[in-house]
């Protein structure tokens, strides 16, 4: 298939590319190119593109295609509190426009990229599966709840959508992020020497691997109509289900030396669920996830060594709203968070 891949320069779709040009697809990248910069180890070898901020997308943009992969968002909670009205216009408004617009193109398959944080604080002990209430307690996730319904509404025979909701993604990709919860321990862990843990450790979280989340999505480009046709599905395995003090003590054996420390000064985060991936693997039979936690957390500690990572470079270049905050302070971008010209 040629595959528009929407944020293939972002944290996910710069491991996604590869991954789907090893399965023989031709790959179209669309970024704005906001991270693209935030490179730990070789500059990576990105699939043709366009640069273009996803508001601004055209007809163009999707013409000739045959699939489109959607990754491009704002995707961090802080950021999406901080500025809530953006986050619904990018996460939200642009990604059904684009959808439109593919639809219009006759593009037939959209993979939607959205969240488990969608069911928010569900709570409870019972695993939580797709048809569970959604409870989303920040914009980000909210935003997510929007496109998927919105989407549904535009699923016809010519037209299948459907929706891949990610567990919290952890792992090595050359355009790291430092500022989701594995990532984030591991490097304070090298840095510090602690393994710093600011809420009380209770909280559950069902994590993925970055390269388990674009085999995910391969898989479900070509499955056969039927089997994920606007049906949304939880990605990532049962047994990495955990909560956010087992995370840690998992980082404290890939980092020797490092000492687990819960401050709890955060409190209870409202954001605690454990999640119910079966269907995907019913509708993809022998699809599973490969990567665990505890070999996720040596993969981080060993890149983070190899290619020097710095307490600066963990702070600023790797965390998303530092890098947006800076670049506005530049003057680079608008507060729109468009490029300025």
């Amino acid at each position: 298939m040629r595959v528009l891949l929407t944020g293939h320069q972002g944290y996910l779709g710069t491991v996604m590319a590869p991954v789907l040009a090893a399965a023989g697809h031709e790959v179209v990248g669309l970024d704005s190119g906001l991270f693209a910069d935030c490179v730990l180890g070789e500059t990576p070898a990105d699939p043709q593109g366009h640069k273009v901020d996803l508001r601004d997308v055209t007809a163009e943009h999707v013409a000739g295609v045959d699939a489109v992969i959607h990754l491009a968002a704002l995707s961090n909670d802080p950021l999406g509190s901080l500025a809530p009205e953006l986050t619904y216009d990018i996460n939200h408004h642009a990604s059904v426009r684009l959808a439109e617009l593919a639809r219009d193109a006759g593009v037939r398959r959209f993979l939607y990229a959205s969240t488990c944080s969608v069911y928010g604080a569900a709570g409870g002990d019972e695993l939580v599966a797709e048809d569970a209430p959604l409870r989303p307690v920040t914009p980000y996730a909210e935003s997510k709840v929007r496109v998927e319904d919105d989407l549904h509404e535009l699923a016809d025979d010519d037209f299948t959508p459907v929706y891949m909701r990610n567990a919290t993604a952890f792992g090595y990709s050359p355009r790291l992020r430092a500022d989701i919860v594995l990532n984030n321990l591991v490097g304070h862990a090298l840095l510090s020497g602690e393994v710093l843990v600011l809420s009380d450790g209770t909280p559950w979280r069902p994590l993925v691997h970055a390269v388990d989340i674009a085999r995910a999505f391969t898989a479900a480009l070509t499955a056969p109509r039927e089997a994920v046709h606007d049906r949304a599905f939880n990605i990532g395995s049962e047994t990495n289900n955990v909560t956010v003090a087992e995370i840690a003590e998992q980082v404290a054996e890939a980092v020797p030396g490092a000492k687990v420390r819960i401050t709890g000064e955060n409190g209870a985060d409202p954001r605690s669920y454990r999640v119910d991936f079966s269907r995907f693997r019913a509708a993809i039979p022998g699809f599973d996830i490969e990567w665990s936690v505890k070999r996720g957390a040596l993969e981080l500690a060993d890149a983070y060594r190899k290619f020097g990572l710095t307490k600066e470079a963990f702070d600023q270049r790797f965390t998303r709203l530092a890098v947006l905050r800076a670049a506005s302070e530049a003057g680079t971008v608008d507060d729109t968070l468009r490029w300025r010209r």
